[in-house]
């Protein structure tokens, strides 16, 4: 894949995941639906229909590698099975976390600043652990915006004190925050197994993940919150919002998201994902009456702030790089 094309997939992903804390929010106030319940059928409906798109696509020209050359029938190198199990299993963990982490804390502080802390403090983690896993540099402007990022952190915890539905509560930015750890371990896994070119299934792996969060969530939503099943006055509508979820920012938006951020660097997969905080803020405030205070503002910009200078900082290192290579 063109690194072209998986800049396009992450740029679907990003605007389909914005959607997804909403229709949460909307389940929540339609029903007695808890975090662990939703990520449940969340999960649940994606591996089924994840499981129909792979049995539709079938196994024609899919499983190269099986006669023992290690390349498909196109001579791209396959992945050996043990690279593949720590793809699926570290993936469906990470995806586990960040996305139940993520509905808790927009259960708890409002649309707007869950999707804005996890998403502002996901390239924070990913700059580091890139540093640490991948040696990349970070530089002193990437310094910068790491201790900027964390600034705009603490003046939406410290400062949120105001009324309305998206005042900030510790407990929900602290869940914000776990849930961008498990966005960023997802990043950084795919990036890494992806550097040396081996073919990998995106469909296939999204199913494995979704299958991980159903056997992972499934004990702990029976044993809390309302259990599994909602009760509700709007059974059809909290449906048609479990299908939406499971459809287009889960089955679909998480196989575009693997493909695309196998090619593409991780500090820029952190950027192009800032449409998930764009878009779930405009539809906090203009569809859901979320109203953000001025500390959940200035909060904000300094996390979006922050993000701009690790992408500038990624800009300048890409272009040494080529004129090394040039040079050399």
């Amino acid at each position: 894949m063109s690194v072209g094309r998986g800049l396009f997939y992450l740029a679907l992903a990003g605007l389909a995941w914005g959607t997804a804390g909403a229709a949460g929010t909307l389940v929540y106030r339609v029903s007695d639906l808890g975090p662990f319940a939703l990520s449940f059928w969340r999960c649940a409906g994606g591996l089924v229909l994840l499981l129909g798109a792979l049995a539709l696509r079938g196994r024609g020209g899919r499983g190269g590698g099986r006669d023992g050359t290690g390349r498909d029938r196109a001579g791209r190198a396959v992945e050996p099975w043990r690279r593949r199990v720590l793809r699926v299993a570290g993936s469906g963990i990470a995806f586990t976390v960040f996305q139940t982490a993520y509905f808790a804390s927009v259960h708890s502080t409002g649309l707007a600043v869950g999707t804005v802390v996890t998403l502002g403090a996901g390239p924070v983690f990913i700059a580091l652990g890139a540093r640490v896993l991948m040696a990349e540099r970070l530089g002193a402007s990437g310094v910068s915006a790491v201790l900027g990022a964390l600034a705009g952190l603490g003046v939406m915890t410290l400062g949120g004190g105001g009324s309305g539905s998206a005042a900030v509560r510790p407990a929900g930015v602290a869940l914000a925050v776990l849930s961008a750890a498990g966005y960023a371990a997802m990043t950084l896994l795919t990036r890494w197994l992806g550097r040396d070119g081996r073919r990998s299934d995106a469909l296939a792996t999204t199913a494995w993940a979704c299958g991980i969060g159903v056997v992972a969530l499934l004990p702990v939503a029976l044993m809390t919150g309302g259990g599994l099943l909602p009760h509700t006055a709007h059974p059809s509508e909290v449906v048609w919002l479990l299908v939406y979820v499971a459809a287009v920012p889960t089955a679909l938006a998480y196989a575009l998201y693997f493909a695309g951020a196998g090619v593409v660097r991780a500090a820029t997969v952190s950027v192009i994902m800032l449409l998930e905080p764009v878009s779930a803020a405009l539809i906090a405030v203009s569809v859901l009456g979320e109203r953000l205070t001025a500390a959940t503002v200035a909060g904000t910009l300094l996390l979006l702030a922050s993000v701009v200078g690790l992408a500038g900082s990624e800009a300048r290192a890409s272009r040494r790089r080529r004129r090394r290579v040039s040079a050399g």
